[in-house]
């Protein structure tokens, strides 16, 4: 249902709400005041609450509360080796002396919400799920380097690798979520998505499912007897708003706690309300526009961004500086490639220059000719394509419109596209699309890149929507994957990042400075640049009710 509870929500919700602990030893006692609920105020709904079929950040950031993964990454956000890694599922870790086995020995403590025991087998069962082609999970790639995972003790999975890489453990032990083999063993991985399970989810975080009002509201609910121990709120609740400015007047009128994205524009708001706006210096987030190589029928290049030489030009003709200014003020950067300037890898002299001349000059040289109305053709084909975007973002709709103009001065005639969330990813992921403006939030480990632009990509539930091939740069970043001496690493990342830019699959745009608004009622206990919402069971309601 779109608006109001369906009874059997109610009826799950004020059971959950009674509950007082789950099945299993009580954890360590809260850091903080305990009571009260957090309101989030979203812009957009979750596409999904179960972790491997998870790509919206909405989704995720309800996802991580309910369920754990192996272990978790430090704020250092390293990825090399295990160095900074906090336990999770699993409170220990020992090494094979040739590092192509790690034994991970779970938590004797950690439950699932309907009390049964965590064990190895729901590891096992979890890394062959999201391998699974069936199941097309975004998550698959992560695991490319496990062999298999075998089941020594009830407590103690073995994550075989095929090779020794710098961050085998990240993938293994933080992206993937670890799932209930007992509850969904007999769940085909192909039916997953429609599954009982997917509605109302059973995880081991501190956090359990209470409902899912889709469209409206998202309740999460304390798990009291956690292992890891009771999250400080009784319950989480992201209110779902119809766009961002609904979402930023519902924040500023009082009825949300935490704004997960205050614009520029909303920040001397935030602050004359009493609010805090907690900016980061860099984020693994940034815009860009994705061109889809194929054509409509995947039968060939696209006849006007299947050449390379014509979407060089396209990204040539576009002022990213101007636009990052106009849009986001001090909370934006000029975006130079896949890597976020907080990843030791990225490299700011990257991109193609913006030199409209130059633009006009190549697009001359390869028969885009200009028309009457200063449009161009080549032949009797136009320089136009549409461009994609969800039309629940203000902002990326707002870039569509100046990129629009840009490009309408450089002769292509390019029609904005908006379209429902849902409607969007789904396009993106099947391919039917000439252009895309997104958002993407970026994996903390380097090799996060082979997942979108890696020709092995090109796939049902692989992140490459662009159809982007190149064997050079395919075999530079499996180098830099495999290289195990940093500086070494880094230089064959820069040198595939280099491949990719010049090649303009896509146009970087921008990064972000997060900046969130907090209320005087809540305190935080941090934010993590990678995910605000990391330390969320750790934050106090500090006055409680209103």
């Amino acid at each position: 249902m779109k608006n109001g509870f369906s009874v059997s929500a109610l009826v799950m919700l004020s059971a959950l709400l009674g509950a007082c602990s789950s099945d299993g030893a009580a954890g360590r006692a809260p850091k903080g005041p305990v009571g009260g609920t957090i309101v989030v105020s979203a812009a957009a709904d979750a596409d999904a609450i179960v972790p491997p079929l998870t790509m919206s950040l909405q989704g995720k950031q309800v996802v991580d509360q309910m369920f754990d993964n192996l272990a978790d990454i430090g704020r250092a956000l390293n990825t090399v080796g295990d160095a900074g890694f906090t336990p999770r599922l699993s409170d220990r870790w020992i090494w094979a002396s040739d590092s192509m086995s790690v034994s991970f020995h779970i938590n004797p403590r950690a439950r699932w919400h309907d009390g049964a025991p965590v064990r190895a087998e729901d590891v096992r069962y979890t890394f062959a799920l999201v391998k699974d082609t069936s199941l097309a999970s975004p998550l698959s790639s992560n695991l490319d380097n496990v062999d298999s995972v075998t089941v020594v003790d009830s407590l103690t999975a073995r994550v075989w690798f095929h090779q020794r890489t710098p961050d085998a453990f990240f993938k293994a032990a933080s992206p993937v979520a670890i799932l209930p083999a007992h509850l969904l063993k007999t769940v085909s991985p192909a039916s997953l998505r429609e599954s009982a399970f997917a509605r109302a989810p059973v995880g081991s975080g501190r956090f359990r499912f209470a409902a899912w009002d889709r469209g409206a509201r998202i309740v999460l609910q304390a798990d009291s007897g956690n292992y890891r121990g009771r999250p400080n709120a009784d319950r989480v609740i992201w209110l779902v708003a119809a766009d961002y400015p609904a979402a930023a007047v519902r924040f500023l009128g009082g009825n949300a706690d935490f704004l997960e994205n205050v614009k520029p524009e909303y920040v001397s708001q935030v602050k004359a309300k009493g609010g805090d706006v907690l900016v980061s210096p860099g984020s693994l987030d940034y815009g860009y526009v994705a061109f889809n190589l194929r054509n409509a029928r995947n039968t060939g290049p696209h006849p006007v961004l299947g050449d390379r030489e014509t979407r060089r030009a396209l990204v040539m003709a576009i002022d990213r500086a101007a636009l990052v200014r106009s849009v986001f003020d001090t909370l934006g950067l000029v975006a130079h490639g896949p890597a976020t300037r907080i990843l030791a890898t990225s490299d700011t002299t990257l991109g193609i220059p913006y030199d409209p001349q130059q633009a006009s000059n190549t697009l001359d040289s390869l028969g885009w000719r200009r028309g009457s109305d200063g449009m161009r053709f080549r032949g009797k084909t136009p320089l136009a394509f549409s461009l994609m975007v969800p039309s629940s973002s203000a902002i990326r709709m707002k870039v569509a419109v100046v990129l629009q103009e840009q490009w309408r001065k450089a002769g292509a005639n390019v029609r904005i596209e908006p379209l429902e969330l849902n409607a969007f990813g789904s396009r993106m992921d099947s391919r039917k699309f000439e252009a895309l403006l997104n958002g993407w939030h970026i994996d903390p480990t380097p090799s996060s890149v082979r997942e979108e632009w890696a020709s092995s990509e090109i796939r049902d539930g692989g992140y490459n929507a662009t159809s982007y091939r190149n064997p050079a740069f395919d075999a530079v970043i499996d180098s830099a994957i495999r290289e195990m001496d940093p500086v070494r690493s880094a230089a064959l990342y820069r040198r595939g990042y280099r491949i990719l830019t010049d090649d303009a699959p896509a146009m970087w745009l921008y990064e972000l400075r997060n900046a969130q608004g907090v209320s005087k009622r809540i305190h935080t206990t941090g934010i993590r640049p990678d995910a605000w919402w990391a330390s969320l069971a750790d934050w106090s309601v500090v006055q409680p009710g209103r």
